[in-house]
């Protein structure tokens, strides 16, 4: 990475540069007899008192004495994934937000609030996908109050890692002592190779109606609620796929797609722990992905917690890869009314 003018180290940013995404290189060691650098790369989301803050593609905040400064400078956004279609981070998070509603939305300027009893923390999150009409601390009072009055926790969900995302957001959260609690790739992929994957589908069932079998396999809700239902069954076009346990049993294998433009969204696929590594949850999204095409769509998008290992290796088997990930800050306690 190029610093250099004339071959001279150069910090080329300054206070100025705040939201800006930048390079810089730290001196790590001592600089006598044999100094050690660092390079990081983030938004730059403060410069005060001497101490920079960087926020990093994963969301990570990297704070950094200005002393230790040996070289900076403006870089282009976070360019675009060289596999899959073309998106920029607002885009892809109102599509999904679209396909998991809400069951109680309500603007505050361009932020949304949503409340579905609990159930998920996208569908219990403010989407900050702009401004909110009032300058930021009158804007979290009224969100922590929105939420208070549903007795639920305040969250709101910020994106970090690709072209207009919000880390000077987060950093403004962190700030204010709100915390970061999960934190969750968008991954994205082209649809045919998905739905030309070398799976058996013949024992997938397509159903529009989201019944009680498909519940009973699906892990995030034991006790399904009235909320849960109406977020799984809502968006613009939604698919449920079933593959038939033994016995009557909760089904084997399930999973959700939901059709909105070009984008089919996969969610809830999920396996019976006996019968993981037979393939089920391949063959579960290669029929939704069929399904999806023939309604029109040519990319995917889903979306999977960070720490997940498995689902994580699965779906880049698959050919999804991170666009960008986002995650949910939570209110300080003693804020709540």
């Amino acid at each position: 990475m190029d610093f250099t003018t004339g071959g001279r180290l150069e910090v080329r940013i300054t206070p100025d540069d705040v939201g800006k995404r930048v390079s810089v290189r730290v001196l790590t060691g001592e600089r006598e007899p044999a100094a050690t650098f660092t390079d990081v790369v983030g938004v730059l989301t403060s410069w005060t008192e001497g101490t920079l803050a960087i926020t990093r593609r994963t969301g990570e905040a990297v704070r950094l004495a200005e002393s230790s400064l040996v070289a900076g400078k403006v870089v282009p956004a976070a360019p675009a994934r060289r596999r899959g279609p073309a998106a920029n981070a607002p885009e892809l998070d109102r599509v999904a937000a679209r396909g998991w509603p809400p069951v109680v939305g309500e603007q505050l300027g361009e932020w949304t609030l949503r409340a579905s009893g609990g159930f998920t923390r996208r569908a219990n999150s403010v989407l900050p996908l702009g401004d909110p009409g009032m300058d930021l601390d009158a804007a979290l009072r009224r969100v922590i109050e929105w939420y208070a009055a549903r007795e639920l926790p305040a969250y709101i969900q910020v994106s970090t890692g690709a072209e207009g995302t919000q880390e000077v957001l987060a950093a403004e959260l962190e700030s204010r002592g709100w915390t970061r609690e999960v934190s969750v790739q968008i991954r994205i992929a082209a649809l045919a190779p998905i739905a030309d994957l070398d799976a058996d589908i013949s024992a997938v069932t397509l159903s529009r109606r989201l019944d009680d079998a498909w519940m009973a396999r699906y892990q995030r809700s034991a006790e399904p609620s009235p909320e849960a239902r109406a977020v799984l069954s809502g968006g613009p076009s939604v698919w449920f796929a079933t593959i038939a346990g033994e016995g009557g049993g909760a089904p084997a294998a399930i999973g959700r797609c939901v059709v909105d433009g070009r984008w089919a969204g996969f969610a809830a696929v999920e396996t019976a722990p006996e019968r993981r590594r037979q393939g089920l949850a391949k063959a579960v999204m290669t029929a939704l992905a069929r399904k999806a095409l023939d309604e029109g769509a040519s990319a995917a998008y889903l979306q999977v917690e960070t720490d997940n290992g498995g689902a994580n290796a699965l779906y880049e088997g698959m050919g999804f890869t991170v666009h960008h990930v986002y995650h949910h800050w939570r209110a300080p306690r003693e804020d709540v009314p």
